[in-house]
């Protein structure tokens, strides 16, 4: 500990062991704690409490009957467990009895203050500290602890209740380390007591007929398994086994979702054969004991193991599949769909899972169609995969939504009536019908696909967030349409769809709800970048008024569609796909849309829309937009006079990115050199070089650049600097562009820069010759800069020492000029 800090901890501790002195924020306290866990980490534990006997003062204090706090008291708790972790500072803190009163029954566990959960917790994790060497287990073992411990595992607050059972997961690994002359024996009956005293609270909590116990027992199996993987957990399974079999035969099953937690944490545990402890067996047999809604995690889970026997994978699949299939069957004219459920399941089947409540047929199928989509993309799913009646699935649920299914029961009949107008079902459907896109469906259900989101497009009835799913599963599926041979162009019934759908997306355009407006034209992007330059859908998309409106809702009243149409006519403009825009501010006039985007930038009052100008500029830029080569050097001093004055720093962090593209055109792109190669990286030309950095120059990059720099949002200041550390690099070589640093040029604009980084940069630099600017490039220490900004806004703050003066400023100890208040 360092001498300043030795000197301040008389006095916290004293603020610390006081009640009367005002209370100290949690915050400090957990630095505190943080700060003693790092320096017992890197040396001892007891040197440090005998050269700073003011520490253990201050656990002795706490242990007096007075009015303490419980933060205060907690924090007590889980410093003396940090101090006790290490085997000699315990046995000191053991000889004067000071463990047992704060750990025993003559500690806190007999006072007022146990009340507060902030005590338990850090009675709790005092102990989880210093639980790290045999010493400890003896110590637990005599006061008492691990059955206050058993009982803290019902506590009211589920912090506490979690800790608890956590820490006897740790007491139980650290019991059966064993011994330094080697590990505990694999018979249950030779354990260490305290690993027999927890294993026994295991086993009567599962015989008991009390839910909450059973659910603590499996929670602690759950973590053992998932956490300890030595071979004595293959013995505890073995042992515990039957007492789980045995709970899938009371009905209903207890704790249903903590044994599905468990049996999967068994499974995927290394150190246990599935094979020889009847793991296989009792997977199979919760399935079919469980109710769908519980049995969907476990079979999910289950699929996703990799030597799961096949059988059971079958098993698990069906049951994943039940509720699909059902919906089929209540709907079906015929007999049910070979492949999900057998067709001799009968309507009651449905009717049991499916129309209890609409909340539970609500639930279900979500869930169900969650597990189907986690599924899908995964190496272990099924093969063959039921694509086909899967499609038929997800069909049917939109249809059933929407009132337009085929009911051919009463069961059925009742479940549309459940799942009418049901937007949580829209939402999960559509989601899973754009997953479904990955893989080729038969053509007639594929046109039923395309049928049932244009329904959905179309539906006046279809909300806004199931208006974008449907857009976003259109996409997909477009994606995935079928190609002619040798053209890349789309097939003519895709074309025939689209010449559907675009009506539909100009209606959703001039939508009064913005969320749709805005879904509309993220789709209109989507499409317009994936098929821009294809002869069908240029042709389909002109002949419509998309282009049109979407220039129109350049001046939208909400900020985000404004920012989505921008991205969009972007997107037109780079495929020649857009009308040339007329403003309302330039009555009988047409402006180009790279002067509407401009003024966007200039003017408007959201940043959305400017970042979205910003980017697409610096995509035009890219690109060689025909709008940008015609000027580039126009182009780009304009949109860097405008970003630089920009109030967003996500604007001037976008005008350094389009900057740099601008570099790298200009000086061409970075060259990389091999540290290894005989021969040095060669020279540019000078000629060359001087025109490029005169063209930088003349676009005023460098006085941009420099402004950001000393930018005070640190992102802007750190590409800044990247940038500058770029351009210096490439301009290294060159050694005929150098120019004394005497120069009066080169003082005149380092002189500027350093009001500017004061903050007085209302002085511009003014024409700068490219001599001076390397001059000043070369003068400046840009890597140290990088350095700085990279450090975080409190790094000369977080010390250990400003954390104590801090402390003691907050009860007037020091005077009000010797904190780092931060």
């Amino acid at each position: 500990m360092d001498p300043e800090c030795s000197q301040l901890l008389p006095a916290l501790c004293a603020v610390l062991a006081d009640p009367r002195q005002p209370m100290v924020d949690d915050t400090c306290l957990e630095k505190l704690l943080d700060w003693f866990k790092t320096i017992t980490e890197a040396g001892s534990s007891l040197l440090l409490l005998q050269e700073n006997p003011c520490l253990v003062e201050l656990l002795c204090h706490v242990l007096k009957p007075q009015d303490l706090s419980s933060r205060v008291l907690s924090f007590s708790l889980r410093l003396t467990g940090v101090f006790a972790a290490q085997e000699d500072c315990f046995q000191y803190l053991q000889q004067g009895e000071l463990l047992p009163r704060l750990f025993g029954e003559a500690g806190p566990l007999g006072g007022a203050a146990w009340t507060a959960p902030t005590v338990r917790s850090g009675w709790i994790q005092g102990l989880r500290s210093l639980a790290q060497h045999p010493s400890a287990l003896h110590f637990l073992a005599d006061c008492g602890a691990v059955d206050t411990i058993f009982s803290l595992q019902g506590d009211s607050s589920l912090f506490v209740a979690s800790a608890a059972g956590q820490l006897l997961v740790h007491i139980l690994s650290l019991s059966m380390r064993g011994p330094a002359e080697g590990p505990p024996s694999l018979q249950a009956d030779d354990w260490p007591p305290c690993a027999q005293k927890i294993v026994g609270h295991i086993e009567e909590s599962l015989r008991s007929t009390a839910i909450p116990q059973i659910t603590q027992a499996l929670n602690v199996l759950t973590t053992t398994f998932s956490h300890c993987h030595d071979p004595w957990t293959q013995v505890l399974w073995v042992q515990l086994h039957p007492l789980v079999a045995a709970l899938l035969q009371k009905d209903p099953v207890p704790a249903a979702h903590s044994l599905v937690d468990l049996l999967l944490s068994v499974a995927r545990s290394p150190a246990l054969s599935s094979s020889s402890c009847g793991l296989w067996e009792t997977l199979a047999q919760t399935l079919s004991h469980l109710s769908p809604t519980q049995a969907g995690l476990l079979a999910l889970g289950t699929l996703k193991l990799q030597d799961c026997p096949q059988a059971l994978r079958a098993q698990a699949f069906a049951v994943l599949l039940q509720p699909l299939a059902c919906v089929l069957q209540a709907t079906a004219q015929g007999p049910g769909p070979s492949g999900l459920l057998d067709s001799t399941a009968a309507d009651s089947v449905t009717a049991d899972m499916l129309l209890p409540s609409k909340a539970a047929c609500v639930g279900l199928l979500c869930q169900t169609l969650a597990h189907l989509e986690l599924l899908l993309p995964l190496p272990q799913r099924p093969c063959p995969w039921p694509q086909a009646p899967l499609l038929g699935a997800a069909v049917t649920l939109l249809q059933l939504c929407r009132g337009s299914g085929s009911p051919a029961s009463d069961a059925g009949r009742q479940l549309c009536a459940l799942l009418l107008g049901c937007v949580r079902v829209q939402r999960a459907a559509l989601d899973f019908l754009g997953t479904l896109s990955q893989e080729t469906g038969p053509p007639e259900l594929v046109t039923q696909v395309f049928a049932v989101l244009l329904e959905y497009l179309r539906s006046p009835d279809s909300s806004p967030t199931v208006l974008k799913k449907a857009f976003q599963a259109t996409f997909r599926w477009l994606l995935s349409s079928p190609r002619t041979p040798g053209c890349s162009d789309l097939d003519s019934h895709t074309l025939l769809f689209l010449r559907e759908l675009l009506p539909v997306l100009q209606k959703r355009l001039c939508s009064p709800c913005w969320e749709v407006r805005d879904s509309g034209l993220e789709f209109l992007t989507q499409m317009t970048r994936r098929w821009g330059g294809q002869a069908g859908f240029r042709h389909a998309l002109l002949a419509s008024e998309v282009p049109r409106l979407t220039e129109q809702l350049l001046r939208d009243p909400e900020s985000y569609v404004r920012a989505s149409a921008v991205t969009a006519m972007g997107q037109l403009s780079s495929q020649g796909l857009c009308v040339p825009p007329a403003g309302p501010e330039h009555p009988g006039s047409q402006q180009s849309l790279l002067g509407e985007l401009l003024h966007i930038l200039s003017t408007d009052s959201e940043g959305f829309p400017r970042r979205a100008v910003m980017q697409v500029f610096t995509q035009w830029l890219r690109d060689s937009h025909a709008d940008v080569v015609g000027d580039t050097e126009q182009f780009v001093a304009g949109v860097l006079q405008v970003a630089g004055q920009d109030l967003d720093w996500e604007v001037r962090a976008q005008g350094l990115e389009l900057a740099l593209v601008f570099l790298e055109q200009t000086l061409g792109p970075p060259r990389s050199h091999c540290p290894y190669a005989v021969t040095p990286p060669v020279a540019a030309p000078t000629g060359p070089l001087t025109q490029a950095l005169q063209s930088l120059c003349r676009v005023r990059l460098f006085e941009f650049a420099f402004r950001a720099l000393f930018d005070c949002d640190r992102p802007v200041a750190q590409k800044s600097c990247d940038l500058l550390l770029l351009l210096r690099a490439k301009t290294a070589s060159s050694s005929s562009l150098q120019e004394p640093r005497s120069s009066p040029d080169v003082a005149s604009v380092e002189a500027a820069l350093q009001r500017w980084r004061a903050g007085d940069q209302a002085q511009p630099l003014g024409d700068l010759e490219p001599e001076v600017v390397l001059a000043v490039l070369r003068s400046m220490d840009l890597e140290g800069l990088r350095g700085a900004l990279a450090e975080s806004s409190d790094h000369m703050e977080k010390s250990p020492q400003s954390l104590l003066q801090d402390m003691l400023a907050t009860v007037g100890i020091l005077g009000e000029n010797e904190a780092d208040c931060y």
